[in-house]
């Protein structure tokens, strides 16, 4: 079969495919691009066609195919959670959150509590640290050698990370 003669069969076709398309989408103008899509795809692919069978029912398939694949296309898009309006949230100032400060002012309890609850040569050290001293200056300063002073301040951490451990996030 020539395409010529393809196309003319195709064309007689074509008028039947409205109603059934008419009724996929429920809308006229979606209906003709369905059609005219329908359409171009069996004039582009006319080796696809088997000649001797239904030439109505392979266009319906082809119709039918590609409102499938262009209704899950849409669904896929739209069901998709439109992010940007949830970005905004993230980068709010402070004026837009509302926190409870009484949380904070528990967990800086327990943290100054367990700070204190610590070896007075640990705590020193730790608290240097923790203020900005490098350790060659909390050694001069405490007239200790460095390495004395990178250990206290490991056990000062480690005693602090068993103290508040209830604070650990489960990973």
């Amino acid at each position: 079969m020539t395409a010529i003669d393809f196309s003319t069969m195709v064309q007689g076709v074509a008028q039947s495919l409205r109603p059934a398309a008419m009724n996929l989408t429920r809308d006229a103008d979606d209906a003709k691009d369905l059609v005219q899509e329908t359409l171009l795809k069996a004039l582009n692919n006319p080796d696809k066609f088997k000649t001797g069978t239904n030439l109505k029912a392979w266009l319906y398939t082809i119709m039918r195919n590609t409102f499938i694949n262009n209704y899950n296309k849409i669904t896929k898009r739209s069901s998709n959670i439109d992010s940007a309006e949830y970005l905004q949230y993230l980068n709010a100032d402070e004026n837009y959150i509302t926190q409870n400060k009484g949380s904070a002012t528990f967990v800086m309890n327990d943290i100054n509590q367990a700070i204190s609850k610590l070896n007075e040569e640990h705590r020193t050290p730790f608290m240097m640290y923790y203020v900005g001293y490098k350790y060659l200056e909390i050694a001069e300063k405490l007239q200790i050698p460095i390495g004395t002073v990178k250990n206290r301040i490991h056990i000062a951490r480690k005693e602090l990370k068993q103290m508040l451990k209830v604070y650990q996030q489960e990973a």
